[in-house]
Parts: C-alpha cells; sequence; structure tokens
C-alpha cells in the first residue's frame, strides 16, 4: 500500500483545517471493519509533543503534521502490525488500546469501544529504538471479543 506524501502548510491553522475536513466530519473504517471516529479536540494531543520529553505538549510538530493523510492510511492498511497498547497511568497493557504500526514506524492508536467503533488516540513517528522496541515488545492485539477479561 503506497502512503500519500507529505503535507505542507505555512500554519497550525491550515493544518488544523485540515484535520477536521478529512477526519472530524465522518468515521475512517479500518480494514478489518471497525469505525474510527475522530474528535476536533484531539488535534493538539496528536500533532504537539513535549520539548522536555515531559508529559507537557508545548510544541507544534510539524514532523507529526506532515503526515496527517497517514492516518487513514495506517488505520486502512492490512499489512500494519497491531500491538496492545499502554496505560501510563495504570501500567499495564490495555486491550482496548490498538497501535498500529506500519512503513517507516509510524504509530496510529486508536481507544475501542466495541468490536464495531472506536475513538482515535493519537498518532507518531516512533523517534527512538527504545520506543519502537517497548511497542513490538508489546502482545499482539487481538479483537476483543476474542479476549479473556
Amino acid at each position: 500500500m503506497a502512503y500519500p506524501p507529505l503535507v505542507y502548510y505555512g500554519t497550525v491553522a491550515e493544518y488544523r483545517l485540515h484535520y477536521e475536513r478529512i477526519y472530524c466530519n465522518h468515521s475512517i473504517t479500518t480494514f478489518d471493519g471497525i469505525d474510527v471516529r475522530f474528535r476536533k479536540e484531539r488535534f493538539d494531543h496528536c500533532f504537539c509533543e513535549s520539548t522536555m520529553r515531559s508529559q507537557v505538549k508545548d510544541a507544534f510538530s510539524s514532523e507529526r503534521a506532515q503526515r496527517i493523510d497517514w492516518i487513514k492510511y495506517a488505520l486502512e492498511d492490512p499489512n500494519a502490525e497491531l500491538y496492545v497498547g499502554w496505560d501510563k497511568k495504570k501500567k499495564k497493557h490495555d486491550p482496548s488500546h490498538r497501535v498500529a504500526l506500519v512503513v517507516n514506524d509510524y504509530i496510529v492508536v486508536i481507544r475501542i469501544r466495541n468490536n464495531k467503533t472506536a475513538q482515535f488516540v493519537t498518532a507518531y513517528v516512533a523517534d527512538t529504538p527504545s520506543t519502537l522496541a517497548k511497542i513490538k515488545g508489546s502482545p499482539k492485539w487481538v479483537p476483543l471479543k476474542n479476549q479473556s477479561r
């Protein structure tokens, strides 16, 4: 699956409008049939990052924003590697969080509500070997109906 070219805008407002137009007006269906919904307020979480590697996202990330169109492709990519996400607060894996790892170490995270719907959480490039190792060291994700809880 060929991923789209990077998107270049001059302002954060242009990226925000692009995100709202492409994602917030309708859901995107994953390759395995899950409808993912996007909220306008997730823009800052997705396209900003911490300059101090803390929990505070204080700077717009052009690297993240340029891959704005990759989110849809990653969700629709049947070749994506799927992993269980990590809950920082509980310090354990959370099977309701699905991490898709695709080309160029790009990651899209969704929160599964049920076997048919999900909420978009974030997307980013795994920019360090340790980040990538943590993700690949996570359990493989399987649909919630197949998980024992």
